[in-house]
């Protein structure tokens, strides 16, 4: 039974990881493979960066400044959806 249950657990840590993994999209700081590096800011800090898709859709996405100053995008939200 512990087996089962500990099989389990490491599915949904495994799946948990890949389902995190945000993509760049048209408008991202990073879209583009783009080189971006952060500075001023130190590391471990999250910023946001607010822009409209092409839809009309106001995206919000949030970034973390790495330990070699370039910048990761960690997450993002949409408002206006239909």
């Amino acid at each position: 039974m512990k087996t089962i249950y500990s099989s389990a657990l490491m599915a949904v840590v495994a799946g948990s990881t890949a389902i995190s993994n945000v993509e760049p999209i048209r408008g991202s700081i990073t879209y583009d493979q783009a080189e971006v590096h952060a500075e001023v800011a130190p590391v471990g800090t999250r910023f946001f960066h607010s822009f409209t898709d092409a839809d009309g859709r106001d995206v919000r996405e949030i970034y973390r400044v790495n330990p070699d100053r370039s910048v990761t995008l960690v997450g993002r939200t949409l408002s206006n959806e239909y």
